[in-house]
């Protein structure tokens, strides 16, 4: 068995039998068995995640551009492919044990690992910043609250939720899931009385120009591209790889998928007074009704919110720990602020600038995970180095042409033609690099 063997053999579930803490959350090494959470906890992390305002305003966006039929059939698309990339990049974190970055290091070196696990709890951090930023707004719309201090409360609240880790972020996803249901059955029978009928809402056939079919889709998939590859943070507290993909079936496609068509339902019963820009968001349609359901409205924002904002943070902690000798929770503290300090600036807004970078530049670095677990399984394992040039020129190659689809060719769906190039470039690769190894070294190879 070579060194790389053994390292993953040791992270398997059952193989490690120290104690486990409640309080530790394994930034630097494989998750134990003894740590390992139940089907139902794991679960919760992932399908209280995409119930989230943010998601019905891109699912809003993309009704008002197609139509509510086809609207729904891209997202519905987006959510399978998102859930075919997510669910495998899941089954291996759930197989190891391990978060994103040390998962990334088998692949792109031990070195060439700080590159895409960088760049993804960078990013991240960004997602982070949106949502606070849409607290402040949206409380400032629909409640006539001030943008500022509603987002700065909003910051502070979900900074000191990920401090409380993983089980924090498993109790807000259970809390979250039932609340956005009920609220937006709720919001929907408000529209739907006051502004049209059932009949008008299925046949709205959209008003915007400014998104394809192909570009709806790679929205949906853009909307999770990041804390989507990052998913080994989550699900590698899963107990076995088969948990873990059962886990994220609960997000992709059930709950975004729902959540995206909630949004798409609000635009087509006229529920926002700007869908090409506000989307799906639906708090609107929850105020002025009556005090009780103002204040169940306010304390929907900052569990909505609070849920996706401190999955991100929780993200981008866990990615610069693994990448530095700081533990999670100090990280916390700084990237929450870094990510305040954005919101109130009023970047966050530019988030279809945000989605169409992501959808770029991050699926190759999960299809190059991929394609590299699938290699390793059928031709057997290969040194892991520092740096390994065949797997970052691949997400190299697939970052380049989706940026070239995106903008010759938005009728395709970019994420995904990066997926397909960036995979078939480290496949054939790896293929010429082992079989120039085994013609120079044929001893060596007939031992392997």
């Amino acid at each position: 068995m070579t060194t790389a063997h053994r390292s993953e053999a040791s992270a398997r579930p059952g193989k490690d039998t120290r104690p486990a803490s409640s309080s530790e959350e394994y930034e630097h090494i494989p998750v134990p068995a003894t740590a390992r959470r139940s089907l139902l906890s794991v679960a919760a992390t992932w399908f209280g995640f995409p119930m989230n305002l943010g998601s019905a305003v891109f699912g809003g966006v993309i009704v008002y551009n197609l139509g509510l039929p086809r609207g729904l059939l891209a997202i519905l698309i987006g959510n399978l492919v998102l859930f075919a990339y997510v669910g495998a990049l899941s089954h291996q974190a759930g197989s190891t044990g391990k978060n994103f970055a040390l998962l990334a290091a088998d692949t792109f070196g031990s070195r060439g690992r700080n590159l895409p696990a960088g760049l993804l709890a960078t990013v991240v951090v960004g997602w982070f910043s949106f949502q606070v930023g849409l607290t402040g707004t949206t409380l400032g719309g629909a409640l006539g609250w001030s943008a500022l201090a509603g987002t700065a409360i909003g910051g502070v609240l979900y900074t000191l939720l990920t401090m409380a880790g993983i089980r924090a972020l498993s109790l807000i996803g259970m809390i979250a899931m039932p609340l956005f249901l009920v609220l937006t059955v709720v919001a929907l029978a408000f529209g739907l009385d006051t502004r049209t009928s059932p009949a008008d809402t299925f046949g709205y056939g959209g008003a915007g120009t400014a998104l394809g079919f192909g570009g709806a889709v790679a929205i949906v998939v853009a909307g999770f591209a990041d804390s989507g590859t990052m998913t080994a943070d989550f699900t590698r507290w899963s107990r076995d790889g088969r948990s873990a993909v059962l886990a994220t079936l609960t997000a992709f496609p059930f709950a975004n998928f729902l959540a995206n068509a909630a949004g798409g339902f609000v635009v087509a019963v006229g529920g926002t007074a700007d869908p090409a820009t506000d989307g799906g968001g639906f708090l609107n349609l929850l105020t002025g009704h009556s005090p009780l359901l103002t204040a169940l409205a306010v304390v929907f924002v900052f569990v909505n919110l609070g849920s996706v904002a401190s999955h991100c943070l929780y993200n981008g902690a866990v990615g610069w720990s693994a990448l530095t000798p700081v533990r999670m929770r100090p990280l916390t503290l700084v990237l929450g602020a870094v990510g305040m300090v954005l919101a109130l600036s009023g970047v966050w807004g530019h988030f279809l600038d945000w989605l169409n970078l992501l959808g770029v530049l991050v699926p190759p670095i999960g299809a190059v995970l991929i394609t590299d677990r699938l290699l390793r399984d059928r031709l057997g394992d290969r040194p892991t180095g520092r740096y390994r040039v065949t797997a970052l020129a691949a997400w190299a190659a697939g970052a380049t042409v989706a940026a070239i689809t995106h903008h010759t060719s938005p009728e395709f769906v970019d994420p995904v033609v990066g997926m397909i190039t960036a995979a078939a470039v480290y496949a054939a690769a790896e293929t010429a690099v082992r079989r120039r190894s085994a013609a120079a070294h044929p001893d060596t190879a007939v031992a392997a």
